[in-house]
Formats: structure tokens, C-alpha cells, sequence
């Protein structure tokens, strides 16, 4: 049967891989947000006791 000779197959794969491990990468990488993000404030609140009227 010549569907399971897996010369060609194995050959396809590997270039395949080697496709998306070496050259898309770099390509998807390379994109850069419009908006880089900011460091939030490291200030924290002091919040007191709260009262709770049923007590």
C-alpha cells in the first residue's frame, strides 16, 4: 500500500515544523501593541472599620 510509506509524509512534516518554529515566530513577535500598558500606582488605601448598624 503506497499510502503508508512514510518517507514523503515524514519529509512534510518536518518542514512544516521547521515553518512554524523558525519562521512565523519572529513574525508574530515583531507586532507591537498601539498602546503600551502603565504601571499601576503602588500607593494602598488605609481602610478604617466599618461600622455595621445591626451590631
Amino acid at each position: 500500500m503506497p499510502q503508508l510509506n512514510p518517507s514523503p509524509w515524514l519529509a512534510i512534516l518536518i518542514f512544516s515544523w521547521m515553518t512554524f518554529l523558525v519562521i512565523i515566530p519572529p513574525k508574530v513577535l515583531a507586532h507591537t501593541f498601539p498602546n503600551e500598558p502603565t504601571l499601576q500606582s503602588t500607593e494602598t488605601f488605609n481602610m478604617g472599620t466599618w461600622n455595621w448598624p445591626w451590631l
